[in-house]
């Protein structure tokens, strides 16, 4: 606000005020709703999640609540008239345990599409914490932890995508290997085989994304293979939420939009130093995504 005042030749106080000016409640259309939602949150005031909800084709916000709590989102939407909730048709959102709740509530005609980001998200972590455990039983100085420790990146990317032809030399094992035998041999450290069965289950679920595979996505989810404690606990995640998996899987809609917009909000926070008022946070995210026309005569 001091370099808006410099700028333009005001006092500090005189951009508060056209800035207090702008309206705090952005008053919705009660009557009316987009056919597709995509449901957030966001890190803001004093470190806590806000709740945000933006329309899923335009990308521009519908709501942003100062908390995320279940009661207020039921509170909010259950103002609008049932007309305008029965049109909704999909909302995409992570997987939030009692987001599909308050959806069902809300929206009787909605289908819950889960975010395809999340999920690989999930499922490349509960990977990454099984090979760590591993790791860490081995000696620091030894070939299988230097393979489980140093070529990390290798066993997060697609297998199909791995160099399997062109030896290169390996300078951390002193070795000539293909990026298919490094990830191979450090799968191997397992004698048990868990860790190549959750490597598995995060590469085939992957490819079953990629191609729309609703069957291998139900045998992946319902495997009875013994994989690591996390990614047994992402599987029964999906499975309790197999529906929504299933139409992130066949729908187009994601929640890449709203992963951008708060992007935005963090750059806004980064540049104020960080916001104190959650009402004044709101009336810049809001200024930003060109919600408000300033009609003041002290605009600027």
């Amino acid at each position: 606000m001091t370099s808006i005042a410099r700028e333009h030749n005001v006092s500090v106080n005189t951009v508060q005020r056209v800035l207090a000016s702008c309206s705090h409640n952005f008053h919705s259309d009660w009557d009316s709703l987009p056919k597709h939602l995509a449901f957030d949150e966001f890190r803001g005031v004093g470190r806590k999640l806000h709740f945000i909800c933006i329309d899923g084709e335009k990308h521009k916000v519908i709501k942003i609540i100062q908390n995320r709590f279940k009661k207020s989102i039921l509170k909010y939407f259950g103002k609008y008239s049932p007309q305008a909730r029965e049109s909704v048709e999909t909302v995409t959102m992570d997987l939030n345990c009692y987001y599909p709740d308050a959806v069902r509530a809300c929206f009787p005609n909605a289908k819950v599409v889960i975010d395809r980001f999340h999920m690989i998200q999930m499922l490349n972590r509960s990977f990454n914490s099984l090979r760590v455990s591993v790791m860490r039983q081995l000696d620091r100085t030894s070939r299988q932890y230097k393979l489980l420790k140093g070529y990390w990146k290798l066993y997060l990317m697609r297998y199909d995508k791995l160099e399997k032809t062109k030896p290169k030399y390996q300078w951390r094992i002193k070795d000539s290997l293909t990026q298919e035998q490094i990830v191979n041999e450090g799968l191997d450290v397992d004698d048990n085989g868990v860790l190549r069965n959750t490597y598995e289950a995060m590469q085939n679920f992957s490819q079953a994304m990629q191609k729309h595979d609703v069957q291998a996505i139900k045998e992946i989810i319902y495997s009875k293979n013994i994989v690591g404690k996390q990614m047994h606990t992402t599987l029964l995640t999906f499975k309790r939420n197999y529906r929504g998996v299933i139409n992130g899987i066949d729908l187009e809609y994601s929640n890449g939009c709203l992963e951008g917009l708060n992007r935005k909000i963090k750059q806004i926070e980064r540049t104020a130093f960080g916001c104190r008022n959650f009402v004044n946070l709101l009336k810049r995210i809001h200024l930003e995504e060109n919600v408000v026309t300033e009609k003041d005569p002290y605009s600027i």
